[in-house]
């Protein structure tokens, strides 16, 4: 018993050794010495982590020491508005305004839109123009226009129609339905590429 008291008394005589040592100047030096080395160490990994994060995002961005050129993206006929006027010059036709929709920009190539009157092939637009033209970048108020001459013939022939089906060519399963001004007589009809200037996009006369 006198063994287990004694060996208590020994660990409270170093405990207040401890104590009083923790309030020496040379152990708060090292303490505040150990603590600095700390902070650092803590500082020099902030800084390589983030310049890894630096470089591996620069890896991303560029290859072989060349930057990456953005992927540009063609239009969808879901990914634009269309707007359909009448036009009396050049014996009349049907100019087509396509307009990006709101957060969205893409490429409209320069070829004629899929377009139709009714479902008969005859009423089927062909092209007005004989090779394909500039693209036009569609974002916010920036426009593309095309021209559609429902009748290229001279005669009084021809088949009425109310509507117009069109489509970005090659993205015909969203084609909208636009509604004409009126009463519509089409033969042989045909369309000008899309174009960045509606002076462009006039098609022939009858």
């Amino acid at each position: 018993m006198s063994g287990f008291r004694s060996g208590w008394d020994g660990s409270r005589h170093t405990l207040g050794a401890v104590q009083q040592l923790a309030g020496h100047p040379l152990f708060v030096t090292m303490e505040f010495s150990m603590r600095s080395r700390l902070a650092a160490r803590l500082a020099l990994t902030a800084v390589a982590a983030a310049a890894l994060t630096a470089t591996a995002a620069g890896t991303a961005l560029a290859a072989g020491g060349q930057s990456r050129a953005p992927v540009e993206q063609l239009c969808g006929t879901n990914d634009l508005t269309f707007k359909l006027t009448e036009k009396t010059q050049a014996g009349g036709y049907l100019l087509v305004t396509a307009k990006a929709r709101p957060g969205i920009t893409c490429y409209l190539e320069g070829t004629i839109p899929s377009a139709s009157f009714g479902s008969s092939p005859d009423s089927e637009v062909t092209p007005a123009e004989q090779a394909v033209t500039d693209s036009v970048k569609l974002s916010g108020a920036t426009a593309a226009y095309a021209g559609i001459n429902p009748k290229t013939t001279d005669d009084g022939y021809g088949t009425e129609y109310e509507r117009l089906f069109l489509a970005v060519a090659g993205d015909e399963t969203g084609a909208v339905t636009l509604k004409l001004p009126g009463a519509t007589l089409v033969d042989k009809p045909v369309s000008t590429n899309w174009h960045a200037d509606p002076a462009d996009a006039v098609p022939s006369m009858n």
